[in-house]
């Protein structure tokens, strides 16, 4: 017959935590996460006052439409601009329009010479085996040069809504990273450790490889993001920039979008005055060869690499 032990001594038995996480009556982040209490939040009776005659002088001066008469300027101004614009908005798009050719007609750009010469004449004027990689980088390559701007001013700009000047805070921040999250996961820390270098060399490769097959500087940048970013999750912000910043990413940004634009100013410059360019295009199906194309997509897979860790940085962080 067993012996009934005291209540005390049966809750340090493993039976009795078995029992408590069967039930779920145990909350299995108690004790275990990094937590900090949060404050009550108290408000003094000046700042109660203060922010009273804030919200009073706000409505009456902004939101009093009937005593405020450059907001009612303003509307009448607004109501009246929007109009004219859908106006003329819709007349531009219906001369456009008007001016495209018959659908259908073997005469339209779809069906000319373009696509035509991209196919035939790709390997030999571009030097790149992808077709793709050829017309993005070469005969289209203004219009990547305006897609990467577009990607670091989108990134500028969330840096400028969501930045912290003060010192202070971003301080704090650093000490407090992994505050509201659970302790130190090994298996994630340990997965990374595995899985991150093989994902680097894997977007290096499809960088390095865009203008042979399937890739470039867009996927591959976004891969090499994606290891930057489950880095981060797994070891914080702390280890994460010792190597890449926020002024990691700008002047690696700024110098891969110099890069571009000087390499392609160059190919333009010499295309319109139908000059020979003096860089040659290699061997097709080497790595060395294309031209320019190579270095181009190296610089767009460091934009979008860098763009895709900021962004990610700078909605989880704020104060980046």
């Amino acid at each position: 017959m067993s012996r009934k032990i005291p209540e005390e001594k049966y809750q340090k038995t493993l039976s009795f935590r078995f029992r408590q996480w069967l039930d779920g009556t145990k909350d299995p982040f108690l004790g275990e996460v990094e937590m900090e209490k949060q404050a009550p939040f108290s408000e003094s009776k000046e700042a109660k006052e203060k922010r009273e005659q804030d919200q009073a002088a706000l409505k009456s001066k902004v939101y009093d439409l009937e005593n405020n008469f450059e907001m009612r300027v303003f509307q009448r101004f607004y109501r009246i601009f929007s109009i004219l614009f859908c106006i003329f908005l819709v007349a531009m798009l219906l001369v456009a329009v008007s001016d495209l050719p018959t659908f259908g007609h073997e005469d339209n750009p779809v069906n000319n010479e373009v696509a035509e010469r991209y196919i035939e004449k790709g390997l030999q004027e571009t030097g790149a085996v992808n077709i793709v990689t050829g017309m993005i980088l070469d005969y289209r390559a203004f219009d990547t040069l305006g897609e990467s701007h577009v990607l670091f001013i989108a990134t500028c700009t969330v840096l400028i809504l969501l930045r912290r000047d003060g010192k202070k805070e971003q301080a704090i921040d650093q000490d407090n990273d992994r505050l509201y999250e659970p302790k130190n996961d090994v298996i994630l820390q340990t997965v990374a450790r595995v899985l991150v270098p093989p994902i680097f060399l894997f977007g290096i490769y499809i960088i390095l490889a865009g203008h042979l097959g399937p890739g470039g500087g867009f996927s591959g940048g976004a891969v090499i993001g994606a290891g930057l970013i489950l880095y981060l999750n797994a070891f914080g912000f702390a280890k994460t920039e010792r190597f890449f910043t926020a002024k990691t990413y700008r002047r690696m940004s700024f110098c891969a979008l110099a890069c571009y634009s000087v390499a392609k100013s160059y190919s333009f410059y010499t295309g319109a005055n139908h000059m020979e360019s003096i860089i040659p295009l290699g061997t097709p199906g080497a790595i060395l060869s294309s031209g320019l194309i190579l270095v181009l997509n190296i610089c767009v897979g460091v934009v979008v690499a860098g763009t895709m860790y900021t962004f990610y940085a700078m909605f989880r962080k704020g104060g980046y």
